[in-house]
């Protein structure tokens, strides 16, 4: 059976949707992992203990009559939680401790998830639970609404993209002195021409998306706004002497001590910051995927988003979002 042109369209907008909304959720997920060793120099080999957390906390409580907003908001304050318990324990220790322990408490959590069917249905899989939007049905008044509100996001992306070129022109040129080599132009113009073409790709599939409004074109806009969000309060902790504390701890931790400030402290609010964050991805995670199960939320889980940060650059915010939008091309 052949389908016809505008099938295909919808096959496609569908898909591109479905890909966007991923690459929304791991660069939550990456950010986190940024935050906690890009900025802090903290090896966090269990980072999906955190989304495990977030995703079944916000999951169960929605199910049993609690408001969305307060489920999320509760699987964000346990997965900050379980970053206090974790960091309380390792966080004065050798870093190579804090990676045994973080991959054995994601282990550890995931084999309750199976196990403990009482609470989580085991390999079953807890499905049936409230979706953000799901009763929502926009007239067309909403409709061009929603799209404004997604041409504000593009905006503000493209801003972040330029300002992003300019730092980097700028601190090859303060390297390099006046003499800013041709090639690293081109890689910069590449970027750029990359990055805005990735903002317009997603834009235009989203206009179409919220055009033929349904519940995954609501999630995918309320994704790319928490997305914004946290990368913006991420910019001004890490522009922040908070932010350079962060950093001078990652270089030279004895240094820190010497100056007076608190190294272990620091450590322990990134680290349940980074926590957060990731919980705040485990409830996309839910929400896209609509049934959850402990198989979701393997190791590899992990070891995929040290790729994506690893790819895009660590110590830097938009790296992070480059290696989520990378990772999800390669899904293409």
């Amino acid at each position: 059976m052949q389908l016809t042109a505008l099938q295909l369209k919808d096959l496609m907008v569908g898909y591109l949707v479905f890909l966007t909304i991923y690459v929304g959720l791991y660069a939550l997920f990456a950010l986190g992992l940024n935050l906690q060793w890009g900025y802090a120099g903290l090896i966090n080999f269990g980072h999906v203990a955190f989304m495990t957390v977030g995703a079944y906390t916000t999951v169960l409580l929605s199910s049993q009559g609690v408001p969305l907003i307060l489920a999320v908001i509760a699987g964000i304050a346990i997965a900050a939680l379980l970053g206090l318990l974790i960091g309380m324990s390792t966080l004065r220790l050798r870093e190579d401790y804090l990676a045994i322990v973080t991959i054995g408490v994601s282990e550890m959590l995931r084999l309750v998830a199976l196990n403990e069917d009482w609470l989580t249905k085991g390999s079953f899989g807890v499905r049936g639970f409230p979706l953000p939007l799901e009763h929502f049905d926009p007239n067309l008044i909403q409709k061009y609404l929603l799209i404004a509100i997604l041409t504000v996001l593009a905006i503000f992306a493209a801003g972040q993209l330029w300002r992003g070129l300019r730092s980097q022109w700028r601190e090859g040129k303060e390297i390099q002195g006046t003499s800013y080599q041709p090639t690293q132009k081109v890689s910069l113009l590449i970027w750029g021409i990359i990055g805005l073409g990735v903002i317009l790709a997603i834009y235009v599939n989203g206009c179409f998306a919220l055009l033929d409004y349904n519940y995954k074109a609501g999630l995918m806009l309320l994704v790319l706004w928490t997305v914004a969000i946290v990368y913006w309060g991420l910019e001004l902790l890490a522009k922040s002497p908070w932010g350079r504390v962060l950093k001078a701890i990652r270089e030279d931790e004895e240094i820190a001590t010497a100056l007076g400030k608190n190294v272990f402290w620091y450590k322990l609010q990134a680290f349940m910051l980074g926590g957060a964050i990731a919980g705040i991805a485990g409830a996309f995670y839910a929400w896209q995927l609509t049934t959850i199960y402990p198989s979701n939320f393997e190791t590899l889980v992990t070891f995929n988003v040290w790729t994506m940060v690893v790819l895009g650059g660590a110590g830097k915010n938009p790296g992070a979002l480059l290696g989520a939008i990378i990772f999800g091309l390669m899904m293409l």
